[in-house]
C-alpha cells in the first residue's frame, strides 16, 4: 500500500473535527513535516484562526515515533486531549492503519495523592494543617472542599486537580496532594499500586503522543532527572511563554515564613542540637529580612551572606540527622519525615545557590504588602539552558501566533539559545522561521490607532487626557471595549474615573471577580468593557461584537526597577549590544501583539485597537513595535477613528436586533 499524502491526512483530520482547510495551516503541517523528517528546529508563527493544532498533530501522529506537545494554558491541553487529539486519530487511522494513543501528563502535585487522603497531613500546627476529614466543620468551605474531594476520589478515573468541577481552593487541594519532593516513592507507599500519579507517567510511557505543560518540560529540562518520556519530537505550542515559563521553574525564593515551616517539620524529628542550630539560623535570617528594601543585591551584603551560610549548614546539619530513623513507632513517620525532608532541602537549596554565587544569577528583595519580604534568586538568562538541553537529540517546533518580533524571528530566536537564523556552525541548532500567515484580513476588519496628541505618559502620573480619550471612544464604541493596561493601579484608576463619568456602560476590573467569570460577564453585555492587567493581555478569546475595541494605555515596557529585567538590559549592553531593544522592546513586542491579537477573533470581527501612547508614532522604535502586531490599517486621525467606531457600534446593534 502506498503511504497517504500530507494534504489526504490534513483533510481527514479538518473534516472530522468540522473546520474549514486554510493555506496556512496546510503550509504550517508542510513545514512541520520537513523539520521532522531532517530533525531540524522549526519556529512557526501562525496566526489566530490558522488551526495551527491540527498543522503540528497531523504530521506528528504520520511520523509515528514518540512525541511531546507542551502548551501554556490548561485551555489548551483540554482542547487537544478532550476534542483535537481523539477526532483526529479516528480519522487517521484507516489512512495510518494504526490508532496512535496519546495521554496528559503533568507534575505530581496536580495529583490526588491517596496516601495523603486516607492517612491525613503529617502535624503542622502553627499552619492550621490537621486530620482534616475529622478536624475540618463539614459546614466550613475548607470542609465542603475536603468533604468533596473524599467523594470525588472514589469515582475519579484520573486524580487530576483539573477533572473536579467545580474547583476547590488551593487550602483544601494541598492536604491531598504532595510535591515530588515529599512523596514516598510507589514502592515504600501503601497506596502506591493506585497512584494517580504513577498511572499517569505509565499512560504517558506507552503513548504515542503526550501532551503536557511548559512548567514539566522546564523541570525535565532543568533537574537532569527525567520526568517525560523518551521521545523524537518536541512541539512547543503557545511558545512566546516558554522563556518566562522556565525562568520562573529556575527562580529560587526564600521567606521567613517558608523558613519557619521547615524548623516546626523537622524539630521534632531530629536531636535537639540540630533543631537549634537551624531555629537560631532561622531567627538571624528574619530578623535582616525585617529590614529588607526592596532591589536588587548586585553583590551579597555580608550581614546577609553570613546569615545564608549559617541557614546552609544548619539545614545540611538537619538533612543528615532526618537521614536517621528515630522512632519506627510513629505513625506514619516516612511521611512526615518526607515532607519536613522537602522543606528543609528546599531551604537549603536557595541559600546553597546564593551563598556559592553566579555571575550568571540575579539575586534580589522583594516585598510584598501582605506577605512580607522575600529573597528571590534567577538565572540571568536562560537561553544557554534552553539550546543545551532542549535543541539537543531531538526535532523541536516552536509554534505561536507571536513569535516575529519587529518583522523576524531573531529576537525570540535568541531568547531561545538559537542563533540568528541562517548562521552556520557545527554546534549550533539548525533551524528555520516560516509565518504561515492568518486567514483574517487584517487591514479590511481592524484598525490601529494611535492617540498622537496625547501627553507622553509619566511613570505613576495622573493621565487626565488619557482619560478623556478613552471616554470618548469608549462612548463612539458603545462600551464593546477591553482595557489592557500596563500596572493593576492604572487599570484601578480608569475604572474609578470612567464608572463616574460613563455610568451606563457597565465597567469589570480584574481582581473584583474570577477571570472566568468577568469574561463570560464581558461577552454577555456587549454595552460593558473589562479592564485588567497582564493576564488580559493574552487570555481573552471573545469573537463577536462584545469586543470591538482594544485599548492599550501606554506601552507595556517592564518597569525600571525590575530587578531581572534590567539586569538582563545591562547584561546585553556590557556585551556591546542594545540592551533596550533586546530586552524591553521585545517584551513590550511580545505584549502588545498578544493584546492587539484579543480584536480579530473570526471572519466577521471588526475593530479598532487604540493606544493611548504617543511613543508609538514619535519614537524611533514605534516601527519595531508597529511591525510586530498585525497589518491593520494605521491612522493618528481621533475623528476619523470615532466614526469608524460609531459605524461599527451601528451596525453590530442593527445585527443583534
Amino acid at each position: 500500500m502506498t503511504k497517504p499524502s500530507l494534504p489526504e491526512l490534513l483533510h481527514a483530520a479538518v473534516s472530522a473535527v468540522g473546520g474549514t482547510e486554510r493555506p496556512g495551516q496546510a503550509t504550517m503541517a508542510q513545514a512541520v513535516a520537513e523539520a521532522i523528517d531532517d530533525g531540524s528546529h522549526l519556529l512557526a508563527q501562525a496566526g489566530t484562526g490558522t488551526g495551527k493544532s491540527l498543522g503540528y498533530l497531523v504530521p506528528a501522529l504520520a511520523h509515528g515515533e514518540p512525541v511531546v506537545v507542551a502548551t501554556a494554558t490548561l485551555a489548551l491541553q483540554r482542547q487537544l486531549v478532550e476534542r483535537d487529539l481523539p477526532r483526529t486519530v479516528e480519522a487517521l487511522h484507516p489512512l495510518l492503519r494504526r490508532r496512535p494513543e496519546f495521554a496528559m501528563l503533568k507534575g505530581r502535585s496536580n495529583y490526588l495523592c491517596l496516601h495523603r487522603l486516607h492517612e491525613g497531613v503529617p502535624q503542622d500546627e502553627e499552619d492550621g494543617l490537621f486530620d482534616q476529614f475529622e478536624a475540618a466543620a463539614p459546614t466550613s468551605k475548607l470542609g465542603q472542599d475536603l468533604l468533596r474531594l473524599r467523594e470525588w476520589s472514589e469515582g475519579t478515573e484520573s486524580g487530576d486537580r483539573d477533572d473536579l468541577t467545580p474547583g476547590v481552593s488551593d487550602r483544601a487541594w494541598a492536604q491531598v496532594s504532595v510535591s515530588s519532593r515529599e512523596c514516598l516513592g510507589a514502592s515504600k507507599c501503601a497506596y502506591g499500586a493506585e497512584c494517580f500519579a504513577e498511572m499517569a507517567r505509565e499512560r504517558a510511557k506507552l503513548a504515542e503522543v503526550v501532551v503536557t505543560n511548559h512548567a514539566l518540560l522546564a523541570i525535565d529540562a532543568i533537574e537532569g532527572a527525567p520526568v517525560l518520556p523518551q521521545h523524537e519530537v518536541l512541539i512547543v505550542d503557545e511558545a512566546h511563554e516558554l522563556v518566562s515559563r522556565v525562568t520562573g521553574v529556575a527562580t529560587g525564593e526564600l521567606t521567613p515564613g517558608q523558613v519557619n515551616r521547615a524548623v516546626r517539620r523537622a524539630a521534632k524529628l531530629v536531636n535537639e542540637k540540630a533543631a537549634d542550630q537551624l531555629q537560631t539560623a532561622a531567627e538571624g535570617f528574619e530578623r535582616l529580612m525585617e529590614l529588607a528594601l526592596p532591589g536588587r543585591l548586585e553583590e551579597i551584603p555580608e550581614d546577609l551572606g553570613y546569615a545564608l551560610m549559617a541557614l546552609r549548614d544548619a539545614a545540611r546539619t538537619v538533612i543528615s540527622a532526618l537521614g536517621t530513623t528515630r522512632d519506627k513507632s510513629v505513625q506514619d513517620e516516612d511521611a512526615v519525615r518526607k515532607q519536613a525532608l522537602a522543606a528543609v532541602e528546599g531551604v537549603h537549596d536557595v541559600a546553597e545557590r546564593i551563598t556559592h554565587g553566579s555571575e550568571w544569577d540575579v539575586v534580589w528583595y522583594e516585598r510584598h504588602d501582605r506577605f512580607g519580604a522575600s529573597l528571590r534568586v534567577a538565572p540571568l538568562s536562560v537561553s544557554g539552558l534552553l539550546r543545551e538541553k532542549l535543541f539537543a537529540d531531538r526535532s523541536v517546533v516552536l509554534t505561536s501566533a507571536t513569535l516575529k518580533l519587529g518583522g523576524d524571528f531573531n529576537g525570540v530566536g535568541a531568547s531561545l539559545g538559537l542563533a540568528p537564523e541562517g548562521t552556520e556552525g557545527d554546534d549550533l541548532p539548525k533551524w528555520k522561521g516560516v509565518d504561515v500567515g492568518s486567514p483574517f484580513d487584517y487591514p479590511k476588519q481592524g484598525i490601529l490607532y494611535v492617540a498622537k496628541h496625547l501627553s507622553r505618559p509619566a511613570r505613576d502620573g495622573d493621565r487626565a487626557d488619557m482619560h478623556d480619550e478613552l471616554t470618548e471612544l469608549i462612548q463612539a464604541a458603545g462600551g464593546r471595549t477591553l482595557g489592557l493596561f500596563a500596572s493593576m493601579r492604572a487599570a484601578q484608576l480608569a475604572a474609578e474615573e470612567l464608572r463616574t463619568r460613563i455610568p451606563e456602560f457597565p465597567i469589570f476590573l480584574q481582581g473584583e471577580e474570577t477571570l472566568g467569570e468577568l469574561i463570560k460577564n464581558f461577552a454577555a453585555d456587549p454595552q460593558a468593557c473589562l479592564f485588567g492587567t497582564l493576564s488580559l493581555w493574552q487570555g481573552v478569546d471573545v469573537p463577536g461584537p462584545s469586543c470591538q475595541l482594544v485599548v492599550m494605555d501606554k506601552i507595556p515596557f517592564p518597569r525600571p526597577d525590575d530587578p531581572l529585567m534590567s539586569a538582563r538590559q545591562k547584561a546585553v549592553e556590557d556585551a556591546g549590544g542594545n540592551g533596550f531593544m533586546a530586552v524591553a522592546a521585545t517584551h513590550a513586542a511580545l505584549l502588545m501583539a498578544q493584546g492587539a491579537g484579543r480584536l480579530v477573533r473570526a471572519t466577521g470581527d471588526r475593530g479598532v485597537v487604540a493606544v493611548l501612547d504617543q511613543r508609538l508614532a514619535t519614537a524611533r522604535y514605534g516601527s519595531y513595535l508597529k511591525a510586530s502586531l498585525p497589518g491593520f490599517w494605521y491612522t493618528t486621525d481621533r475623528n476619523q477613528v470615532r466614526k469608524s467606531l460609531a459605524a461599527i457600534d451601528a451596525a453590530a446593534k442593527a445585527q443583534e436586533s
